[in-house]
C-alpha cells in the first residue's frame, strides 16, 4: 500500500508545519535499522536480536514499512524537494547485506529526489563486511562509510561485549577505501574501565594506519538499562572517571591533529589543514543536525525535525509496521518547539561546533555570561562567533549551561 495522501496523527497545528516548510531549506533523511546480532553491554539504542524479535517482526516486514513511510515523508514535505544527505544507521545496517542497502537507497530515490552530490552513508560493523560487501554499495549510490572500531585492544573490546577483533576493523577500513570511498570513518570510545593510556595510543595508531579521513571518539556513557550500568551498580566494573576521560580526549586530539585531522565538533576530527575547519571531509549530515536543519527519520523508534516540530517514532518494529499498515504515521509522540527552546538548542549545538555560536544569537545577558567564559579562557570570540577554546572543549557541557542559566 503506498500512502500518497498524507497521513497523520500529529495535530493540526503540528502537521501544518510540515506542510508549510520552505522547500529551500536543506533536507536529510535518517533511516534506522533496529537488527542486531548480538546486543553490546553499553548500548541503549533501539535495537533488537533475533532473539528479542522472534516473529513479531522481520527484515522484510520492517522494509515494506520504511517504504511505507518514506513515501509518507515524500507527501507531506513534497517529492521533488531535494535530500541532501541521507544517513543509514542502527543497529547493524551491515546486516542487510550490500543487496539489502542498495534497495533501501533505491527506495529513497522512489519517493525523493537526491540532490546533485548527495552524502549517503551507511554504518556497518566490521563483522558482517567484506570487499565484496564494499564493492557493492559503491555501485548502488553510497558515498560514505562508517566503521565502528571502538579499540584495538582487546580487553577494551571484551569489556564493551563488542564482537569484533581489533584487526577486522583496519581491514574493514582498507577495503572501503579499495572499494573507491573516499570518506572513511571509524568510531573509537575513550575511557573503558581497564583501557591504559597505551590502549589508547595503540588505538590511535591504528586508526591512522589505514586510509580514514574522520575519526569520531565518545567517552563512554554508562547508560541506565543497560548490562554495563547493571555491572557498575553490582560493582563488577568502576564508573568511567572524569579526569581520566579529560586526560583521554586531550591525548586523542593531540594525536589525531598532528596526523591531520582537525576537529570541526567536540567529538568529531576530519582531515584538513591544520588550524582550519573541516569541509568535504566532515560528516554533512551530522552538521544538519548540529544546524537544525530538517530532517525525517525513517523507521522505529527514529526522529524527526521539521519546521519546528519534533516527533519520535514508535519504538518496536512490529508496533511501527502495524500502524504504517493501517495508514497512519507511526508517531509516538511530539513536541512543537518555542522560541525559547529553539533558542537553547541553537546555543548546546553550535557551540560544541568549531565554527562557533554567532555572537549575535545570544541575548544581552547571555553576552555577558559568554564574556565571562572568554575571560575565564574557556571561549574565544573569533569572526564574531564564540568558539571553545581546547580547555572550553573538556568543559563544554559546563561552558553551555553557564551560559544559558546565570
Amino acid at each position: 500500500m503506498s500512502l500518497r495522501v498524507p497521513p497523520t496523527v500529529l495535530p493540526s497545528d503540528a502537521a501544518a508545519r510540515l506542510t508549510a516548510v520552505d522547500p529551500e531549506r536543506p533536507l536529510s533523511l535518517y533511516l534506522h535499522v533496529p537488527f542486531c546480532a548480538t546486543r553490546c553491554g553499553y548500548c541503549d539504542f533501539n535495537t533488537y536480536t533475533a532473539g528479542e524479535l522472534g516473529s513479531s517482526s522481520s527484515p522484510e516486514s520492517w522494509a515494506q514499512a520504511v517504504r511505507r513511510e518514506l513515501d509518507a515523508a515524500a507527501a507531506l514535505l513534497a517529492p521533488d524537494r531535494p535530500v541532501q544527505t541521507v544517513f543509514v544507521g542502527g543497529g547493524t545496517p551491515s546486516l542487510l547485506g550490500a543487496d539489502g542497502l542498495a534497495d533501501l537507497l533505491g527506495a529513497v530515490r522512489n519517493s525523493f529526489e537526491l540532490a546533485p552530490g548527495a552524502e549517503v552513508t551507511t554504518e556497518s560493523n566490521p563483522e558482517s563486511t567484506s570487499p565484496e560487501f564494499f564493492a557493492g554499495l559503491a555501485d548502488a549510490g553510497f558515498t560514505r562509510i562508517s566503521l565502528g572500531m571502538q579499540s584495538a585492544a582487546p580487553h577494551v573490546l571484551r569489556i564493551l561485549d563488542r564482537r569484533h577483533t581489533p584487526g577486522r576493523a583496519l581491514a574493514a577500513a582498507r577495503e572501503a577505501a579499495e572499494a573507491g570511498f573516499a570518506h572513511v570513518n571509524l568510531d573509537l570510545i575513550y575511557g573503558t574501565p581497564g583501557e591504559t593510556d597505551d590502549d589508547l595510543a595503540a588505538s590511535l595508531d591504528a586508526v591512522l594506519s589505514v586510509p580514514v579521513d574522520h575519526v569520531s571518539a565518545y567517552a563512554l556513557i554508562v547508560e541506565d538499562g543497560t548490562a554495563f550500568a547493571r555491572k557498575v551498580r553490582r560493582g563488577e566494573v568502576p564508573m568511567p572517571d572524569d579526569d581520566v576521560l579529560a586526560a583521554r580526549y586531550e591525548q586523542i586530539d593531540a594525536r589525531l591533529s598532528a596526523a591531520g585531522l582537525q576537529w570541526y565538533e567536540v567529538s568529531n576530527w576530519a582531515a584538513a589543514e591544520a588550524d582550519s575547519i573541516p569541509t568535504e571531509t566532515a560528516c554533512r549530515h551530522n552538521e544538519a543536525y548540529w544546524r537544525s536543519d530538517d530532517w525525517w527519520g525513517i523507521g522505529p523508534g527514529a526522529h524527526s525535525h521539521v519546521n519546528g516540530v519534533r516527533w519520535w517514532n514508535q519504538k518496536h518494529p512490529a508496533t511501527y509496521a502495524d500502524s504504517l499498515t493501517a495508514g497512519a504515521l507511526p508517531v509516538g509522540g511530539y513536541e512543537i518547539l518555542t522560541d525559547e527552546d529553539a533558542h537553547t538548542e541553537t546555543v548546546m549545538l553550535r557551540l560544541r561546533m568549531r565554527s562557533g555560536l554567532p555572537a549575535d544569537e545570544l541575548s544581552a545577558e547571555e553576552t555577558e555570561r559568554a564574556g565571562r567564559a572568554v575571560d575565564s579562557g574557556l571561549l574565544t570570540l573569533r569572526d564574531a562567533a564564540y568558539v571553545l577554546t581546547d580547555r572550553g572543549r573538556l568543559l563544554a557541557d559546563g561552558v553551555i549551561r553557564d551560559i544559558l542559566v546565570d
